[in-house]
């Protein structure tokens, strides 16, 4: 026999384990990416019951999700919709798993811009920068090629997060651009609490720049900030410099990578970007780090053929 619950509209479900399990338990960016998907399971499937749900069926919503979205994007959405799934399982009020063994498709991937510069495109690029006597957005540019911070903690920088006697930046929050209003908040995740080493160039440059800043208050925000602003003041920076244009996110991938072709550890470039585990660096820089593991084994085999 059917349950009640069971024959009540999915949508309708996954809308109540939203509001139970992800509202104040999540960042506002990841809950609005639980909204979307809520949204499109709407559009998609607005009469599907959870008595409905089976293999084929679920099939069918990921199939029709994937006709307007890349690989990647239908996996997210996979695996969000899967979640809720799970818990209707746990809960008794679905009889099997209809997300086993679900195919995953989607559109052919757009181009993909470049993600990041070699160390000769970066230096290029540094050459075009205004560096004036007071802070600017090219400062910032600047800041986070070398630091590798993320946009929004570079943004919820303050004159008391640097401390120049140990060359040190200290990472504890960021800012919401996002928001009208502003205001600071929460790291990403707890290891993205941390901090990092200035070359002392850097600090000398920040500790003339800075010194007349409130302590409290960011260095760089004045009014509303759009990471749209930035992005295009880049864009023209590198179209001066010849190089690919990149975005600010991509200049913490620039950092990254210069890191692990210089031979810095996983480990430590992990800890440089407040990343939670050294897993996520070795996922996002998993090409560079087979290029380094081609590298290594060609150097094995000369070490080896010396041995005779």
């Amino acid at each position: 026999m059917v349950s009640k619950k069971a024959t009540q509209l999915f949508h309708r479900y996954f809308a109540d384990w939203i509001e139970v399990y992800k509202v104040n338990a999540v960042r506002k960016v990841t809950l609005n990416k639980y909204y979307m998907s809520l949204q499109w399971l709407r559009k998609l499937a607005p009469e599907l019951k959870l008595s409905e749900l089976n293999r084929r069926t679920y099939q069918k919503l990921i199939n029709d999700y994937a006709i307007e979205h890349e690989k990647q994007t239908t996996m997210d959405f996979h695996h969000q919709i899967k979640s809720a799934i799970l818990d209707a399982l746990d809960e008794g009020v679905i009889k099997q798993n209809p997300t086993r063994k679900v195919t995953i498709k989607g559109k052919t991937p757009r181009k993909k811009k470049p993600k990041y510069l070699s160390q000769t495109d970066l230096q290029l690029l540094l050459r075009q920068l205004r560096l004036e006597n007071e802070l600017n957005w090219d400062w910032f540019i600047l800041l986070i090629a070398k630091t590798g911070l993320r946009f929004a903690e570079g943004l919820a920088l303050t004159p008391n997060d640097f401390d120049f006697h140990t060359q040190m930046l200290t990472v504890n929050k960021t800012w919401n651009y996002r928001s009208a209003v502003g205001g600071f908040q929460p790291t990403k995740n707890t290891s993205s609490v941390r901090k990092v080493q200035l070359d002392w160039q850097t600090a000398m440059q920040f500790s003339q720049l800075i010194k007349n800043h409130e302590n409290e208050q960011p260095i760089f925000v004045e009014g509303r900030v759009f990471n749209s602003t930035i992005n295009h003041r880049l864009e023209i920076l590198c179209d001066q410099a010849h190089v690919p244009i990149i975005s600010v996110h991509g200049l913490r991938h620039t950092h990254a990578s210069l890191l692990l072709f210089a031979g810095v550890s996983i480990a430590t470039v992990a800890q440089r970007l407040g990343h939670s585990s050294m897993t996520t660096t070795q996922k996002t820089y998993l090409h560079i780090i087979a290029e380094l593991e081609a590298q290594d084994s060609q150097k094995i085999m000369h070490q080896m053929a010396t041995l005779m």
